[in-house]
This record gives structure tokens, C-alpha cells and sequence, in this order.
């Protein structure tokens, strides 16, 4: 990672990534000539190589900014979920509100332990998991993980109806769509291969969040 950054600087000293809109097939923005969205955060060495970026204004600061939540935010816009949609309208803390829903526990005791399984599971879902995925992701066994997705179609109504829309009319069209009518187009969504099958059907309920 350190020696990429090194040869990516110019002759002023500095990186500077080129921003991208057209690349990625869902539209998102992508950083090239380096990729600065790829720099570790978890981990001692990336943070000590996050610690080498520093700002060229005389204020000596960066600013980073992120939509909070922006996939289940629009997870409850079209799959229309009315408690999700007042969640976020509430300021709630959604996923210690999942956490609350799906195992059963008042709200004021939800701990991090709690809150970050759920956390696990709101994303799980929009990304296609199936119970065994979520399984390995919260190392728990594969009938559990299946009756937390079942639970939590049950407290979020709207959110299963929606998918199963959205792998139908991509079975039918060979695309989706996103909100403003960018299109994905699925060649594997009616493969005989089922992974490849499964694959494309998980594109297609994420891709319209992207």
C-alpha cells in the first residue's frame, strides 16, 4: 500500500486521486491513480497510514463526510416499510432497533455485542444473505440464522414483498433499475447454474440501493 502512494505522487508532493463516476457498474463514485477508498482502517498499519494524509489548507484539516445508513434509508423508501421509514424520520439508532425486533430486547438494553450482530443482519439482508451466509457471518448455527431473517421479514413488512418483485421483474427484463432509471443488466439471472443464478438475484435487490 505505502510503496503505491509513493510512486502516485506528484511532482508537488501530494496524491491526488482522480474521481470516477462511470466506472463502477452501479454508478457509485470510484477512486483511481491511487484508490483512496482502500486505504485499511481496522487494522495498526493502515491507521498509521492514514495518519500520513494531512491537509494543505492553513485550517490543517480534512473533512470527510458519508450519507449515514444511505442503503437502509432507501431500503425503507421503495420497499415502502412504514416503522422503518419513522425510525429514520425519528433520529433512531436503526440497528439497536433491529437488535430490539429480532432478539427480543428492550431498547434501552441493547449493548454494542447486540447492536453489532444486528447491525450484521440489516446489511445481510439488503446484500441478498441467505441463512447460511449469515450463519458464517455470526458464527452461529444455520436454523438460527434463518429465523432471523424470518423474523425480521415479520417485523419489517414490505421489505420481503419488494425483493421478491425485484427477482422477478429482473427474471423478466434481464435488468434493474435504479430510483433515477440507471440500468443493471443481469446475463446470469435465469442461468441453470444455480450459484450463478443466486449471485445475479442478489445484484439485482442490492443494486437499485447503490
Amino acid at each position: 500500500t505505502v510503496d503505491g502512494l509513493i510512486d502516485a505522487t506528484a511532482k508537488d508532493g501530494r496524491i491526488h486521486t482522480i474521481f470516477q463516476q462511470t466506472v463502477t457498474a452501479t454508478g457509485r463514485l470510484s477512486s483511481t491513480n491511487p484508490n483512496l477508498q482502500n486505504i485499511p482502517v481496522r487494522t495498526e498499519e493502515g491507521r498509521r497510514i492514514r495518519d500520513c494524509f494531512v491537509s494543505k489548507s492553513p485550517y490543517k484539516t480534512l473533512l470527510t463526510a458519508d450519507y449515514s445508513q444511505i442503503e437502509l434509508r432507501l431500503l425503507a423508501h421503495l420497499a415502502e416499510v412504514p416503522s422503518l421509514r419513522e425510525a429514520f424520520a425519528g433520529g433512531e439508532d436503526i440497528h439497536a432497533r433491529t437488535a430490539s425486533e429480532i432478539f427480543g430486547i428492550p431498547r434501552d438494553k441493547v449493548d454494542k455485542e447486540a447492536r453489532r450482530r444486528a447491525k450484521t443482519i440489516n446489511f445481510g439482508i439488503i446484500y441478498g444473505m441467505s441463512a447460511f451466509g449469515l450463519a458464517r457471518q455470526l458464527n452461529i448455527g444455520r436454523k438460527q440464522a434463518a429465523e432471523y431473517i424470518d423474523t425480521y421479514f415479520d417485523r419489517y413488512p414490505g421489505v420481503l414483498s419488494y425483493m421478491n418483485n425485484v427477482r422477478s421483474s429482473a427474471a423478466e427484463q434481464g435488468y434493474v433499475e435504479t430510483f433515477f432509471g440507471r440500468r443493471l443488466y443481469l446475463p446470469e439471472i435465469n442461468s441453470r447454474n444455480g450459484m450463478r443464478r443466486q449471485a445475479a438475484e442478489r445484484t439485482a435487490i442490492n443494486a437499485p440501493m447503490q
